[in-house]
């Protein structure tokens, strides 16, 4: 794994990959050393007080291209539809791996375990075990890595990428981050 030098990637940072991957926590820690707001796609898209029920996709296009338009930013989430306006303003990517199996584990501790304590979390959150999420964590989701990475490589921005946690770890040190 070769990590950029972070002042590589600029201040205006895209954060995609699979759910529960960290994507939120890494936003709110680059946010915090940059000095530039995080946004969670997640809480664009998704209406608070709510078990995650999505937004109406104008409401949502637009809050996307208000935080877009911002001089300085992390966006953190993946909306495949929304990558090109994102990453024509963006000035560096970072792309985490997939660990599936992982990642439903991470799901089921942030569920069941951290309310109101985590990054990205939906205000008034009404969270609960959902097996349609679990499915699309560990089988739906899974093959759309590769093109999503292709999709961030093909812009040509300085890019990031990590396989595993253990890499964003490392990322995390090498960067100076705090969680």
């Amino acid at each position: 794994m070769s990590i950029l030098p972070l002042a590589a990637l600029g201040d205006r940072i895209v954060i995609s990959g699979p759910s529960n991957a960290g994507k939120s926590t890494l936003a709110v820690a680059l946010a915090r050393k940059l000095d530039v707001p995080a946004v969670h796609l997640d809480l664009l898209r998704h209406k608070p007080n709510t078990n995650w029920e999505v937004r109406p996709a104008e409401e949502f296009q637009q809050a996307h291209a208000d935080a877009v338009a911002g001089e300085g930013w992390i966006i953190e989430g993946n909306y495949t539809s929304l990558f090109p306006p994102r990453l024509a303003r963006a000035t560096g990517v970072i792309y985490l791996g997939s660990e599936p199996v992982r990642g439903a584990l991470r799901y089921f501790r942030r569920t069941l375990f951290e309310k109101g304590r985590r990054a990205g979390q939906l205000e008034g959150n009404i969270d609960r075990i959902n097996f349609r999420m679990l499915h699309w964590i560990l089988v739906a989701q899974p093959p759309k890595h590769s093109r999503d990475r292709d999709t961030l490589r093909a812009a040509g921005l300085p890019m990031v990428e990590l396989a595993s946690m253990s890499e964003l770890s490392r990322l995390y040190e090498a960067w100076n981050l705090s969680r």
